[in-house]
């Protein structure tokens, strides 16, 4: 079954665009494209608890932490994050960058975005309500490394 790309998620200026939710492979996998503007640093540490996330590089490049270990994800490059891995990334070069992600089982999908987009909307521009976020994320299945 061919699906086309669904609305885009505006997580500040992060962009997230799923191909594939959950509830399309029997909760086997989801899938989404990602934009990361130049020069911006996205996504706190944090681990996965119930999947495992596999990077694609698209576009440009990220730099992702793993266990404190930086690694470059360029263009057809791939990462594999297993579960439990305190991990971040962030687009230190001075072009944008955009990657694929292929969640294992696929539980996560864009109700997560669109929970923290609101939560970072609340804030304009402030701090977030951390607690919020935090509550959200392990609902997600996500844990916060901080």
């Amino acid at each position: 079954m061919a699906t086309s790309v669904r609305e885009e998620i505006r997580v500040g200026q992060l962009a997230i665009r799923f191909l594939v939710e959950g509830e399309e492979s029997g909760g086997s996998v989801a899938m989404f494209e990602f934009d990361v503007p130049a020069g911006m640093s996205v996504a706190a540490g944090h681990s996965h608890d119930g999947y495992e996330e596999t990077i694609y590089g698209l576009e440009g490049v990220l730099t992702w932490t793993v266990e404190g270990t930086p690694i470059e994800v360029g263009p057809g490059d791939v990462l594999l994050v297993p579960r439990g891995a305190v991990h971040q990334f962030d687009n230190t070069s001075g072009e944008d960058a955009r990657a694929l992600a292929v969640v294992t089982p696929g539980i996560l999908g864009p109700g997560y975005f669109r929970e923290v987009a609101a939560i970072l909307d609340d804030a304009a521009g402030g701090p977030p309500d951390f607690e919020a976020l935090g509550e959200v994320m392990r609902r997600n299945g996500l844990t916060c490394a901080d």
